[in-house]
């Protein structure tokens, strides 16, 4: 039988239906779940009760796993693949770390030289309201550029930091997070490898363009986010207990959303598939 599937929306995502992740997966059945997702840009798994060995397991047949040596302090002290996505507090009783990753308009780890080619998120405990996530179709966004625009940004290459919506995160966190991660280039636009087709690659960690100054650059990137950002690009999750979403970082950028409760439990984990080399460590000019 061939894999069901339910669209999410018009701009991109669909529901994968009866699969059980808990059980073995063929290789037939994975090729249509990959095909799916580079279709899609987003699949959505709800009621997946597994562990995660598991999730981990089901997640290296996307390819090679990150072990998130770029954010040390975010990672699972035993499964170094598993990004903790949280609010609970740390065990000495410090505030998490990772309590506001994602609040940004972003693509995982376009500020390191090898941006995720997607990553699985699952959700472990969610708030009743609130607490979801929103992603961006970036062929849409792309596609939908005056040819003028097109020209303009061709060539153009934009900064990425590792910056976090982090207020309140210590000055130690800060530091080895400079050094560990500086100022990536990225291409604005980019070619997906494996559909050819061109997608935009920007966010809100991008500071400035290449060669350029914040000064000159930042109109045209807040002007390329909120083109990409438009309702018609756009799909948002509600999380509901066991969900997990599978995201393609090549073409689509995603935000969680903050809009909940912060006295009530959020807790994700997120495995992330390694990519293609992309970028260049930026020049001087603007690293800064």
């Amino acid at each position: 039988m061939a894999l069901a599937v339910r669209p999410l929306s018009y701009a991109l995502g669909a529901e994968v239906l009866d699969v059980d992740l808990s059980r073995p997966l063929t290789e037939s059945r994975f090729g249509e779940i990959y095909r799916a997702f580079l279709d899609h840009g987003i699949l959505l798994l709800r009621g997946q009760k597994i562990s995660r060995e598991q999730h981990i397991e089901f997640s290296r047949r996307f390819g090679e796993l990150d072990r998130h040596d770029s954010l040390p302090r975010d990672r699972h002290p035993e499964y170094p693949e598993l990004l903790m996505v949280s609010n609970l507090p740390q065990p000495d009783g410090a505030p998490s770390n990772s309590r506001y990753t994602g609040q940004l308009w972003h693509s995982d780890l376009s500020f390191t030289l090898m941006p995720s080619l997607g990553s699985l998120l699952r959700g472990v405990e969610v708030p009743p309201v609130g607490g979801d996530t929103m992603f961006a179709n970036m062929y849409l966004a792309y596609d939908a550029l005056s040819a003028g625009m097109k020209g303009l940004i061709a060539d153009l290459h934009g900064v990425h930091s590792p910056e976090r919506k982090n207020a309140g995160m210590s000055p130690e966190w800060e530091k080895e997070n400079r050094l560990l991660n500086p100022p990536v280039a990225q291409p604005v636009v980019r070619v997906h490898p494996e559909t050819g087709r061109k997608a935009l690659y920007i966010g809100e960690k991008v500071k400035a363009f290449e060669g350029m100054t914040d000064e000159e650059s930042v109109p045209l990137i807040d002007y390329l986010i909120r083109h990409s950002t438009r309702p018609q690009f756009l799909y948002r999750h509600q999380w509901r207990p066991d969900d997990i979403v599978i995201w393609d970082n090549r073409c689509t950028m995603h935000v969680a959303l903050g809009d909940y409760d912060p006295t009530l439990r959020r807790h994700m984990e997120r495995t992330t598939v390694m990519g293609t080399p992309s970028g260049h460590v930026a020049s001087d000019a603007v690293a800064h």
